[in-house]
């Protein structure tokens, strides 16, 4: 398996049950650099919350927004992969403030695929109930952000390959971010 090395910070990012979980760690081990698991940098008051089926409100979001984003300014220059799930332009707005450069990988799919991951995954705060929310909150990458949109069927090898593809493509032609 052939490594591919980054100097960017990769935000791999997605409404929950997509995958960032899973996909963070192999796409980081493609790329040669660390994995951050966004959930970690959650303050527990907004552990609470989701775990009790509350979505989160933006004042919520930004503290955790911003550890992310002063984790990926450490690793500027030197590469990562952090998950977030930066469902609206304003929170990936934030993380470019704190890291600029970061680049997204947007784990897309069918709602009923990602549903059904969500209901049979184990010892996760995140609730199904809470899917509506994210979906209805969800601002895709829009045209002049650097990132691209990666479908998550197929095996976790599968899509990590596709992203990998994907990200190579964009460094390739980077005045033009895909999506």
């Amino acid at each position: 398996m052939q490594q591919v090395r980054t100097p960017h910070v990769v935000v791999v990012m997605g409404v929950a049950g997509t995958g960032k979980t899973t996909i963070g760690p192999l796409l980081a081990a493609r790329l040669g650099v660390p994995y951050a698991e966004g959930d970690d940098f959650h303050p527990p008051a907004n552990i609470t919350k989701m775990s009790a089926g509350v979505p989160l409100t933006d004042e919520d979001r930004w503290p955790w927004l911003d550890a992310i984003g002063a984790w990926a300014h450490g690793r500027a220059g030197l590469g990562g992969v952090v998950s977030s799930s930066a469902l609206k332009r304003a929170y990936r707005d934030r993380l470019r403030a704190a890291a600029p450069g970061v680049v997204f990988v947007h784990l897309t799919g069918d709602r009923k695929l990602i549903e059904d991951r969500m209901a049979h995954r184990k010892g996760h705060f995140m609730p199904t109930a809470l899917l509506d929310s994210q979906f209805a909150t969800l601002q895709p990458l829009e045209r002049d952000e650097t990132g691209v949109a990666v479908d998550v069927s197929g095996s976790p090898e599968e899509i990590t390959a596709r992203a990998v593809d994907a990200l190579r493509d964009l460094e390739e032609s980077p005045a033009q971010p895909s999506q």
